[in-house]
């Protein structure tokens, strides 16, 4: 995160180069002596003709603009008519139109209209307080982390080059009007306090600024006994001349805390894509375990955690910004016990499936720490209070559990299901819904637990074939373009997970019998199409990471996005009436994933366990001779032993289940035609007896027997309720 720059003084407006001088007007028109009353008088009269004349001209000149946009227009504000969206519009996120509104000819629409701008204008200064507030109460509490400062993405760009975040941008852009250099907010080493480039300007002309460094540093102290020190250093700029007396002495062990700092901040920005995403507004806080009253078992789970299950956990969201990880996680371990134990327990799973040793000391904690966990939220809803925390455990109960552990865990726990019925009414009370939606309409940044619930409710849905909790919150969000923050926290695109969600619920539907199959093949079509828009341009999938070893976080994105649609696809075409998976058009699908799964960096850095879904979605549908089958098996070598854990590893157990009873029984299934193919049958035509022809039609009329082996069917027969994302 990052300081607020201050915005410089607002510009004076400067004439229009069409308005006449009033200076000829200001001066006499004759001169007046004693001696002749008369022709003073006649020189009066002529020059009162003049000035009159001078102000019809003046007034003939001087002409309101009609060239502004009509919504400056309709607030009765100057506009500066810039193209394609005056700078008024745009710091205030409204919608600047040039041609005519369909709303300008009609009064009240027009007051309708006016009451809809005021209204969004304070909902724009409202956020923008919050989040100053916000920032002011994370800045007293903590370190500014440079490395956090990324600028906001302008929907109305003018091309003109602006770096500066639109919520603090000026009306008047002094950086290309004067000349003074621009200032890159996403720059570790550049200014985050602006001073104001005006009176700059005016005092000290072009001489250029003083670089001020400011170190900050923290000790960190357990048990009274100082561990190790954290420096960090930010410059800023500055036309007033330090104080000789402010230079402090360097301190004579920070040398390896510079080179740190300074390695991880290059790190930071070293992608040609480090300014091209907004990220979750996370406090930054320091990955230490420094305040915690442990027993030693304890703290080694800790420990264990911070440094081997956090990066686990949200990979993609990890590329998007190094540490947002952290800065969510570890504050939580700091205040909220059932979350500690949830993270505790976490840590015993991940090491009871990798070192594999001493494991009934390992299901000790993992129980001990469940029940706490299970006991704390017990509490804490019984009080009713601290809501959100009791959602920050609960997601985390949910989650956490998909980045470690073995498929054959027979360790009591509760589904993942049954913790998320409370999500449903928490996130009511905290008003989150609504929150995301709001975010649609102005650039405030999406609540990162509703984010969560969302990736939770879309993709769960699907698993349990039910419809999402918040369905009509994501319709309500592709009906209006807006994202949710999905993409940045999991790497599939917003619209396509609310095309997922819609599906989700065709789905539901049609399992419940609500739909008949006519319409089922029409919203088929019509998701279909939508999937169609999402479709990227040609040749913009490529490889996402450079020949300089540098991951392109937004084209790894759009790779992920690309299979999220595929997947999405098959699932559509699995709730055709009559599908089977060996049609071509489902083969073709499965195939086009398996050549765009090498867009994917794969291994134990790769991002494999990141697409659990559409593994599972494309795998269950694929036939034994399709090209899925040698690239899953070969992907899985890369990965290691990672290939077993979490959910990752559970997709696996679950497919090769599916594959084995699949496979089995089509050698023992003749080919049926289904009713789409039935009239174009091989042999329909041959002349047959009359005991075979009334048999062959009584096959035909009954429904086709091709067998589709649902994962969903071999999950609920083994028993296992498994989230797979």
């Amino acid at each position: 995160m990052s300081y607020t720059t201050i915005a410089p003084l607002a510009k004076a407006p400067t004439p229009s180069a069409n308005v006449v001088s009033s200076e000829p007007m200001s001066k006499p028109a004759g001169k007046v002596t004693k001696n002749s009353r008369k022709s003073s008088s006649k020189s009066s009269a002529k020059s009162n003709e003049k000035s009159t004349s001078g102000s019809k001209a003046a007034e003939k000149t001087h002409r309101r603009s009609r060239l502004g946009c009509f919504t400056c227009r309709l607030r009765r504000k100057k506009c500066d008519e810039g193209h394609p969206v005056c700078k008024a519009c745009k710091n205030l996120k409204l919608k600047c139109e040039y041609k005519r509104p369909m709303w300008w000819g009609n009064n009240d629409q027009r007051r309708m209209q006016k009451d809809d701008i005021k209204e969004i204008i304070k909902n724009t200064k409202v956020a923008e307080k919050a989040n100053a507030n916000a920032r002011a109460s994370s800045c007293a509490h903590t370190t500014p982390s440079l490395s956090h400062s990324v600028p906001t993405i302008d929907p109305y760009s003018d091309g003109m080059g602006c770096t500066r975040a639109p919520s603090t941008e000026s009306q008047f852009s002094l950086e290309h009007e004067y000349g003074f250099a621009s200032h890159d907010p996403s720059d570790p080493f550049a200014s985050q306090l602006q001073t104001p480039r005006f009176e700059a300007a005016a005092f000290y002309g072009t001489a250029p600024p003083y670089e001020v460094d400011i170190k900050t540093e923290r000790q960190m102290y357990i048990n009274d006994i100082p561990t190790r020190r954290v420096s960090s250093i930010s410059t800023f700029s500055t036309f007033q001349p330090p104080l000789a007396h402010a230079t402090l002495p360097p301190f004579p062990d920070d040398d390896w805390v510079q080179k740190e700092y300074f390695e991880s901040c290059k790190e930071s920005f070293t992608s040609p894509e480090a300014n091209e995403f907004v990220f979750f507004n996370m406090p930054s806080e320091p990955a230490f375990a420094d305040v915690f009253s442990l027993d030693e078992g304890d703290r080694h789970l800790l420990d264990h955690f911070l440094g081997n299950v956090i990066r686990l956990i949200y990979p993609v969201l990890e590329t998007r910004q190094q540490g947002v990880v952290q800065s969510h996680i570890v504050p939580a371990l700091h205040t909220n016990k059932a979350y500690r134990h949830c993270c505790l327990s976490i840590a015993a799973m991940h090491l009871k499936s990798t070192e594999g040793n001493n494991g009934d000391q390992f299901d000790h904690h993992i129980l001990s720490h469940r029940s706490e966990a299970v006991k704390e939220l017990n509490d804490a809803l019984s009080h009713d209070a601290d809501h959100l925390q009791i959602l920050d455990a609960i997601l985390a109960m949910i989650l956490f559990p998909c980045a470690v552990g073995c498929p054959n865990d027979v360790l009591l726990d509760i589904p993942w299901s049954i913790h998320f019925q409370p999500v449903t009414e928490l996130i009511t009370r905290l008003d989150l819904p609504q929150m995301l939606l709001e975010t649609g309409n102005q650039n405030i940044l999406p609540p990162f637990h509703m984010t969560l619930v969302a990736w939770i409710d879309i993709l769960g849905s699907t698993m349990r074939r039910k419809t999402p909790q918040c369905a009509h919150v994501y319709r309500t969000k592709l009906l209006s373009a807006s994202s949710s923050g999905l993409c940045d926290l999991m790497g599939c695109e917003d619209r396509v997970m609310y095309l997922i969600s819609e599906i989700s619920c065709l789905d539901a539907l049609k399992g419940e019998g609500l739909v008949d199959d006519f319409q089922i093949c029409t919203h088929v079509t019509a998701l279909a199409h939508q999937l169609d828009h999402t479709e990227p341009a040609a040749g913009s999938l490529v490889y996402p990471i450079t020949e300089e070893g540098i991951l392109r976080p937004c084209q790894l994105s759009q790779n992920m996005t690309a299979l999220f649609r595929l997947a999405a696809r098959v699932y559509l075409c699995s709730l055709v009436p009559g599908f089977h998976r060996s049609q071509v058009g489902t083969t073709r699908l499965i195939s086009d994933f398996s050549e765009m799964i090498n867009l994917i960096p794969s291994g134990t850095n790769g991002f494999d366990r990141s697409l659990v879904w559409p593994y599972l979605i494309c795998g269950s549908f694929s036939t034994p001779d399709s090209p899925f089958r040698t690239m899953f098996e070969r992907r899985i070598e890369i990965l290691g032993s990672q290939a077993g854990e979490g959910s990752f590893g559970r997709m696996v157990c679950l497919l090769r289940k599916v594959w084995q009873q699949a496979d089995t029984a089509v050698a023992e299934v003749p080919f049926l035609p289904t009713p789409v193919s039935a009239s174009t049958t091989p042999g329909a035509t041959v002349a047959v007896g009359r005991d075979d022809e009334q048999q062959q039609q009584q096959q035909q009329r009954q429904p086709p027997q091709f067998p589709n082996i649902h994962w969903r069917d071999v999950m609920e027969q083994n028993k296992m309720e498994f989230l797979l994302i």
